[in-house]
């Protein structure tokens, strides 16, 4: 049985721990990125299975990094859901136009989030 891994690019500290309680009990490796330029080069470095991008980041924005993931070879095909906790009329379709799998609003609950990695990135 491989590990699958994730990479959870997020500046919220608080944030990455709920993700980090929440992974614990399952198979999944998690790894993690505080702002959009990291996001890009530890994917394009550790080839994750799925990454959970926040669309609100320092740096290069979630929805930059999307873009930049999406026209790299290694990434081009790794599903991404973009996370925002800005539920603004229009965030999920820029999500989408730059290339994201699935959308996530914020607050949402951890079960949702976790069965949406299950459906993108089956364990085991």
């Amino acid at each position: 049985m491989s590990t699958k891994t994730i990479l959870y690019v997020e500046d919220n500290e608080l944030n990455r721990k709920i993700v980090r309680d929440l992974l614990r009990r399952t198979s999944y490796r998690l790894i993690e990125a505080v702002d959009g330029e990291a996001g890009i080069a530890t994917a394009l470095e550790q080839r994750p299975d799925l990454i959970l991008m926040d669309l609100q980041l320092p740096k290069v924005s979630g929805i930059e990094a999307v873009r930049a993931l999406r026209n790299a070879p290694a990434t081009a095909d790794t599903p991404i859901i973009a996370i925002t906790s800005f539920a603004l009329s229009g965030d999920q379709q820029k999500a989408r136009d730059a290339g994201a799998s699935a959308y996530l609003a914020k607050p949402y609950s951890p079960f949702d989030l976790l069965e949406m990695i299950r459906k993108l990135a089956p364990e085991g």
